[in-house]
This record gives C-alpha cells, sequence and structure tokens, in this order.
C-alpha cells in the first residue's frame, strides 16, 4: 500500500487531465449547437477561462498546508450557508429550469453556484468536528451525540438548503460523502444502516407527495419506452446516442443527437455524446479514469498520519466520484434525471473551478509526509524500497 501511494498523486492529475482534456474536445464538438451562429464556441472559451482559474486556484490549494483550512472551516462554513441562502432573495437569487441554484449581483452576468463550494466545506466541517469529537469511544449514549447526532445537525443545514433549491442531485452527493465519512469517524454500523433505511423511505414518501410534473420527471426512467417523447426524453435520447456510436463511434463531430434532439448535450447528456462520437472505448475510459481517481483518493487518504487530512481526503474523493457515478447512470437510464454534471467535462465555470480545487486539495494532502517516512535507504539490498 505505501509504494502505491507514492504514485497516486501522478495518477490522480493524469486521470484528471485526461477528463478534462476530453471535455474540451467536446465541448468544441457539441457547444456550437447549443449557440446562437454569432456567439460559436464561446461556450468553449468560457470552459477554457473557468480551468484556467480552476488551475491557479488548485495550484494555490495546493501549496497551503492543509491545517491552514482546518482553522478557518468554522467561518466557511458560516459563509457557504449564508451563500446558499441568498439564492432565495429576489434580485440575487437566479432560478433556471425551476431550480434556484445561482446567485449574482444585479447588472453583472457572472453568477455563481453556492452548492458547489458547500460540498467541500460540509466534508471539510464534517472532518474537524470527527477529529475534535468523535476520536474516543464511549459507551453507546456518549458516542451518540458526538458520532452521530451532532454532525448530522451540521449536514441537515446545507443539504436542507440545496434541497429547497430542488437540487436532488447535489443533496445526494453532499449526503453520501458525508455518510461515508460517519461510517470511518466511528459512527455505529446498525445506526447508519438504520438511517439509511429512514431516508430511502422518507424519499419515496416525498416524492409521492410532490406528484405532478417533478415526480413523472423523476421516475419517467423506468419506462423510457412511455415517456420518450416528455420527461424520458433526454435518458431516451441518450441510449440512442450509445446505440448508434457502438464501439468505434462515428468520428468526432460526426454525431447526430447534439443536432437539437438530445437538450443539454454540452452540460448534463455530454456522456452520450461521447459514446456516440467516440464510441465504447472512451466511454469505458471515463469510467476507469473516475475508478482510478477514486483509488488516488483512498491511497492519498491512507498515506498521511494527520486524521483532518485522512477524512478530509475521503470526502473530497466522494464529492469528485459519486457526481461522476451518478452522471454516468443517469445518462444510461440506471438513475433517474439528478441534473448533475460530469465532473471535469461537462460545461459549468462553478463546477470545474471547485472540482480542481479538490484536486489541489488533495495534492496538499499527499504532500503532507508521515515523520515516520524516511528517504531512500542505501543499501545495495534495499535501495529502491522507501523504509516506513
Amino acid at each position: 500500500m505505501s509504494s502505491l501511494s507514492r504514485y497516486s498523486a501522478i495518477t490522480l492529475l493524469l486521470s484528471v487531465a485526461f477528463l478534462v482534456g476530453l471535455g474540451l474536445i467536446m465541448l468544441g464538438s457539441t457547444s456550437p449547437w447549443a449557440e446562437p451562429e454569432h456567439m460559436q464556441y464561446s461556450h468553449l472559451k468560457k470552459q477554457i477561462t473557468f480551468i484556467i482559474i480552476g488551475i491557479f486556484a488548485a495550484t494555490v490549494a495546493g501549496f497551503t498546508p492543509p491545517k491552514f483550512y482546518e482553522k478557518f472551516v468554522i467561518p466557511a462554513f458560516i459563509f457557504c450557508i449564508i451563500a446558499l441562502a441568498l439564492c432565495f432573495i429576489p434580485g440575487i437569487g437566479h432560478s433556471v429550469n425551476g431550480s434556484s441554484r445561482w446567485v449574482g449581483l444585479p447588472g453583472i452576468p457572472i453568477r455563481f453556484q453556492p452548492s458547489e463550494p458547500a460540498k467541500i466545506v460540509t466534508s471539510m466541517m464534517l472532518a474537524w468536528w470527527m477529529v475534535r469529537y468523535a476520536q474516543k469511544q464511549r459507551s453507546f449514549f456518549r458516542d451518540l451525540l458526538p458520532t452521530f447526532i451532532f454532525p448530522g445537525l451540521i449536514l441537515a443545514i446545507p443539504t436542507a438548503l440545496i434541497l429547497m433549491e430542488i437540487d436532488m442531485g447535489t443533496t445526494a452527493v453532499i449526503i453520501g460523502s458525508a455518510f461515508l465519512l460517519f461510517y470511518i469517524g466511528g459512527t455505529r454500523g446498525w445506526l447508519l444502516g438504520t438511517t439509511i433505511i429512514i431516508g430511502v423511505a422518507a424519499l419515496i414518501f416525498l416524492v409521492q407527495e410532490m406528484g405532478g410534473n417533478r415526480a413523472e420527471r423523476l421516475l419517467s426512467f423506468r419506462d423510457l419506452e412511455a415517456t420518450k417523447l416528455s420527461y424520458g426524453l433526454q435518458q431516451w435520447r441518450s441510449l440512442l446516442a450509445f446505440a448508434n456510436g457502438g464501439i468505434d463511434g462515428v468520428g468526432l463531430g460526426n454525431g447526430a443527437e447534439k443536432h437539437g434532439y438530445l437538450p443539454f448535450a454540452h452540460t448534463d447528456f455530454i456522456y452520450p455524446i461521447i459514446g456516440e462520437e467516440l464510441g465504447l472505448r472512451f466511454t469505458l475510459s471515463v469510467i476507469l479514469s473516475f475508478v482510478l481517481i477514486a483509488v488516488s483518493g483512498i491511497l492519498i487518504s491512507h498515506r498521511t498520519q494527520d486524521r483532518f487530512c485522512s477524512l478530509l481526503a475521503i470526502g473530497l474523493t466522494a464529492n469528485i466520484v459519486i457526481p461522476g457515478a451518478m452522471n454516468i447512470a443517469v445518462a444510461t437510464a440506471m438513475l433517474p434525471n439528478t441534473g448533475l454534471p460530469l465532473p471535469f467535462v461537462s460545461y459549468g465555470g462553478t463546477n470545474i473551478v471547485f472540482t480542481l480545487i479538490s484536486v489541489g486539495l488533495l495534492i496538499s494532502i499527499f504532500f503532507r509526509v508521515p515523520k515516520e517516512e524516511k528517504k531512500f535507504v542505501t543499501t545495495k539490498r534495499s535501495r529502491k524500497v522507501m523504509r516506513l
């Protein structure tokens, strides 16, 4: 494990570089069909700008010691809560397609999605809490408050605000990442299992009570043939794109679904266009990249002896991999349409900037080498072995 962890940062960066590069190529292929003729490739140009900003921010994050973030985690958490609440303030919050996920100042065209930094800061806040208040094993009742109830309250505030924005996808990502931290942080397994059962039952009840268009949209994936002209349109066209591409694809730029047949082909549903134009090999390469990111994040978490950094690495990795898995599952009609972008690939400024920042934080944790780790020994027998 120790020898593999030394290559985790390189594996992480190469996987991210592949996804970012593929995203730019596919955005150049898909975005012109989603833009007015006089604004050709404007999405691609904006995405390049966002990537440059993200790389700069990730570099700063990579050179900043993780303990710095630990000191300011509470103010950052409060700031994120305020930013999420601003989504509901008229004139500041902006609603798109029925979801109030963005904030922006009047007269300024730049919009900001507070749920993206909230994913990072929530993981950071939960890791901070687990380190300070959930390290020691106590009796059941004394262990219940620090390892589950109080962290649950920390989790409930941002997730409730994001759920009110009608953003069930991001809510699921934050909850999934948090439950991983709960489990690793020492929360009892049966308690987590019971909570999951109750949560699933509550979700089913919520969907049934919602009724109307939103419930139909969530449940449409169960029968795409019956809903292919309404709420199941995107996933139906997505499957057609995969079928059209086959193993080899029809060639870059030759896809048909992006010509107005598959809505949001440059954002939420860019993965099917990869399958249609580049074929099965590239869609599997995308999945492999996310698997490598997951493995690299776990190795980075295992590498450090600092508990805060270890827990944070798991949370950051989950924040990248879970939405990637969910986007692919939605594109293949295995999950209801959640509206989540494919990390590093889909068009979206706030998403790619803060996802790259997560990568920078993982690199910062990677270079936090344990004190026990020594340099290469000089004996002939073990010259290439690093002693722990």
